[in-house]
């Protein structure tokens, strides 16, 4: 048998070295269909519990729910983690409740989806941010639909979750995505994220300066129960120094 020549031999060896690697997935990103154990353990949930309404490959899917390739970590960790997805019906409300994945399947299916790109979770440190800043930031942006104290509220579009049970990093998350009908505020310094999250964390267990804080409700209803006290106090002074008619 003719051996080619030496110029053609080296030719012929590097178009199988290029074959061979491309058939190890080294090619197109659609050829890196393994992923980690980790991803792979994420599709696999994401078949079984996402893929009715964002489609087999994060895809989205017409009239149920939204693409998710590019949405990252970030959205994937924030809806998962808080319990706001999956829903029961596309239609729902996303409200904060317990998750029915674990911590390990919550990992992996954040993986799976932060695999098609996207921000990552982000890092926040509420104990350097500034409290009054964070107060300030709170009134202006968050006050109108979660009350000053964060326990939450009702808009005309939805309702605002209390804030009691957020972390930092749901703080963080929340004002990237914009969840629901919240609006994103994406343009907020990391030392303004900070400090809304040391505010937010503090409205747990805020300081009653003005007395008896009814369950820290917020101001109009404790006005309310305060009104209501004091007619009933009112009343009863009334009926006690009152002038007593007789029949």
């Amino acid at each position: 048998m003719r051996r080619l020549p030496r110029p053609l031999q080296i030719v012929v060896a590097l178009v199988l070295s290029t074959a061979a690697l491309l058939s190890l997935g080294g090619g197109a990103p659609a050829q890196r269909a393994s992923g980690t154990a980790l991803e792979r353990q994420g599709r696999q949930l994401f078949v079984e519990g996402c893929s009715d309404c964002h489609g087999m490959d994060a895809g989205g899917v017409a009239g149920r729910g939204p693409s998710l390739r590019g949405v990252g970590e970030l959205s994937a960790d924030f809806y998962l983690r808080t319990g706001r997805m999956p829903l029961a019906a596309p239609e729902d409300e996303p409200e904060r409740t317990e998750s029915p994945y674990s911590r390990r399947e919550i990992h992996a299916l954040v993986a799976y989806v932060g695999s098609f790109g996207g921000p990552g979770i982000p890092r926040v440190d509420a104990e350097s941010g500034d409290l009054a800043e964070g107060f300030e930031l709170f009134s202006e942006h968050c006050m109108g639909c979660h009350q000053v104290v964060g326990r939450g509220g009702i808009t005309t579009r939805g309702i605002a979750p209390d804030l009691q049970s957020a972390r930092p990093v749901d703080v963080a998350e929340a004002l990237q995505i914009g969840p629901y009908v919240m609006p994103r505020f994406r343009d907020l310094a990391p030392s303004e994220v900070d400090s809304l999250a040391r505010y937010v964390v503090s409205t747990r267990d805020p300081v009653a300066r003005g007395g008896w804080g009814i369950g820290n409700v917020g101001p109009i209803p404790e006005g309310m129960v305060a009104w209501l006290l004091a007619g009933v106090a009112l009343l009863l002074v009334i009926r006690l120094i009152g002038e007593r008619t007789s029949r």
